[in-house]
């Protein structure tokens, strides 16, 4: 097992693809599935599925991305140390985020957080779901995570906000016609719908909100990226409960406000006291992050469907 490994696993998840993540590391392809056997046959264990489109983790490699992110990272500052630098140098920053969360409001805080360290660097990892952020943190794999709240976690957690969430449909689709803003998820029952794969956190909200409504979603596809079910729903596959504040203003479909809302509470959660530069990403999170759906969405708190931490 060696470091380089655990770095080509990492690029394949980030890329989704052997492709890419070949073209991004400047090695060939054959090589970099070599390397990947490889660390499995160490590990004991497959660590990724090969499909035909896609490039997905197995439940072993999910259980082992972790503790390779925080090798990496480990390694990466010992590299560093004893290197004379100054105070601003030595600030850096490594977001754990949920991908729903990485799309919608790490930007605009990080863009924020930058003009107070214009200097430092900046790593953001992606995940599907808010337990394998808290197995990262647990790890040091990074240095905040934002998510909906972890279900075990014994250090500093801060509420951000709630992250409405919106119904995705075709801009032609019958039940938008005259403008309405709003529906009932009652009214979608009986159709297929855009759902997310169960290692994605939304998985369990969506399933949540359309029991709560009377009923159970069957599937027209599965996806393991909310940005894939935003542009699968705007073309017409079926519905989709997609977070508002990753919605692009172009996106070419029609938004409409369950009735009652959706929301999930986001959090921020480190496992150390404060540190400036860290408290000081929360701060702007919390300030222009999260709550901003709620500024945006149509709906108050009365009726709210709250979903359970994913």
């Amino acid at each position: 097992m060696s470091f380089r490994q655990m770095e080509y696993l990492l690029a394949v998840v980030e890329e989704g693809s052997f492709t890419r993540a070949a073209q991004r590391l400047s090695v060939s392809q054959p090589a970099l599935s070599h390397q990947i056997r490889a660390l499995e046959r160490t590990v004991g264990h497959p660590l990724l599925e090969r499909l035909p489109d896609a490039v997905r983790l197995t439940p072993m490699g999910r259980a082992y991305l972790p503790h390779a992110v925080a090798a990496l990272h480990s390694v990466e500052e010992a590299r560093h140390v004893g290197r004379p630098r100054s105070d601003l140098e030595r600030i850096g920053l490594r977001i754990a985020a949920l991908y729903s969360v990485a799309l919608g409001i790490i930007p605009p805080a990080v863009l924020a957080w930058r003009r107070l360290y214009p200097d430092a660097n900046v790593e953001l990892l992606e995940y599907g779901n808010s337990g394998d952020l808290a197995n990262l943190m647990a790890l040091g794999g990074a240095d905040v995570a934002v998510s909906a709240a972890p279900l075990h976690w014994d250090g500093p957690v801060r509420v951000l906000g709630s992250e409405d969430l919106v119904v995705v449909l075709a801009a032609d689709d019958p039940v938008a016609a005259g403008g309405r803003q709003k529906i009932s998820l009652t009214e979608l029952a009986g159709r297929p719908w855009v759902l997310y794969a169960p290692d994605n956190g939304l998985a369990a909200v969506v399933a949540q909100a359309c029991s709560s409504a009377g009923f159970i979603a069957r599937p027209a596809v599965r996806t393991h990226h909310t940005s894939t079910a935003v542009h699968l729903a705007a073309a017409g596959l079926g519905p989709a409960l997609v977070p508002r504040n990753m919605i692009e203003t172009d996106f070419g479909g029609v938004l409409l406000d369950p009735d009652p809302p959706v929301r999930r509470k986001l959090v921020a959660f480190t496992t150390t006291a404060e540190v400036p530069h860290i408290s000081a990403f929360i701060d702007i999170l919390a300030e222009n992050g999260a709550v901003r759906s709620r500024r945006r969405g149509a709906a108050g708190p009365a009726g709210a469907a709250e979903a359970a931490p994913q």
